[in-house]
């Protein structure tokens, strides 16, 4: 048995059934969208069996993404979780043949309820398709499964037509980064979402004057241990001397311990605002002809604090 073969064998009858339901897509995915945007309630996602796991993950990229969602199981619809939908709702029922019991069994009380109903199915002349305000046409020719019957490539083209609607309200809310980190708090992805520069910068600043001597300069560096010194005049930046300015100074032996702040500071030094995300102050370290490893932080030309390519790599990552 070719194992390799058969899995390939398996990607290439979905990717074609994908292609095909790619080509269905009408307008009726813009009124869809346009019923979920203009509802003042939630979008409740409904389904049995594998359509309903698919469904759970929908309504979880949904609610993580800006679309307040949940997902109701049919069959405990039908004992009493119905009590979910309000008639502001708008309902996404899933049923690739259209015709499950359970499906087809609460659609009088979401009608009576007065909520939207729209239809992800394979079959759009189904009893569920027949009853619903708009049609998301998912169905395939042919299933991954060898047998043809087990749900494969079906499953696989609700779940991307589920991930298209949410695409598209994504764009339409102009949801960004930050909104989507509100979401997501906890461990590293909160983290790397939600830290801003202020978060992580240090306070205690290492800071000498335009006429401190290289003595000075090296005993701050040294105790502040952040690899940086702020050149400071009346609480303004002046300048910054980092541990590669000292280097090159070394090269001036003969007159080395002679030097004063303002011989070997960089006058035009990189720096970074406390309120942006820490994200972006990593990429002003690396987006550049030479990384940097430290940025000063400014608020108003005045220096607040100090960053480390270190520190913003804790908390971001990479």
């Amino acid at each position: 048995m070719d194992v390799k073969k058969i899995a390939q064998e398996l990607f290439d009858k979905e990717i074609c059934e994908l292609e095909k339901v790619k080509n269905k897509i009408s307008d009726s995915l813009e009124v869809v969208v346009n019923l979920i945007l203009n509802s003042k309630g939630k979008v409740v996602i409904t389904g049995i069996g594998k359509s309903g796991i698919i469904g759970k993950k929908i309504a979880a990229t949904f609610a993580s993404t800006g679309t307040h969602a949940v997902f109701m199981n049919a069959a405990e619809g039908l004992h009493g979780d119905l009590g979910i939908i309000s008639k502001d709702d708008v309902v996404i029922a899933i049923s690739n043949s259209g015709n499950s019991d359970e499906v087809l069994s609460i659609i009088p009380s979401i009608k009576k309820i007065g909520a939207v109903l729209v239809a992800m199915t394979g079959n759009p002349n189904s009893g569920l398709g027949k009853l619903s305000n708009a049609i998301l046409n998912v169905g395939v020719e042919q299933e991954g499964c060898p047998l043809n019957l087990a749900p494969m490539s079906s499953t696989t083209s609700t779940l991307v037509m589920g991930d298209a609607l949410a695409t598209v309200l994504i764009k339409a809310r102009n949801f960004k980064p930050e909104n989507f980190a509100v979401y997501h708090p906890g461990g590293s992805l909160g983290r790397r979402l939600l830290m801003r520069v202020k978060d992580v910068m240090h306070k205690d600043l290492p800071i000498v004057d335009l006429n401190s001597d290289m003595d000075k300069i090296i005993m701050t560096m040294t105790k502040k241990r952040l690899g940086v010194v702020c050149i400071v005049e009346k609480d303004r930046l002046l300048g910054i001397i980092t541990e590669g300015d000292i280097r090159r100074a070394l090269k001036m032996k003969d007159k080395f311990f002679s030097l004063k702040a303002e011989d070997i500071m960089t006058k035009d030094y990189t720096y970074a605002v406390q309120d942006i995300m820490a994200l972006e102050a990593l990429e002003l370290m690396e987006n550049r002809e030479s990384q940097i490893s430290v940025l000063p932080v400014l608020e108003e030309k005045k220096v607040v604090g100090v960053v480390r390519i270190h520190d913003l790599l804790n908390v971001v990552g990479k």
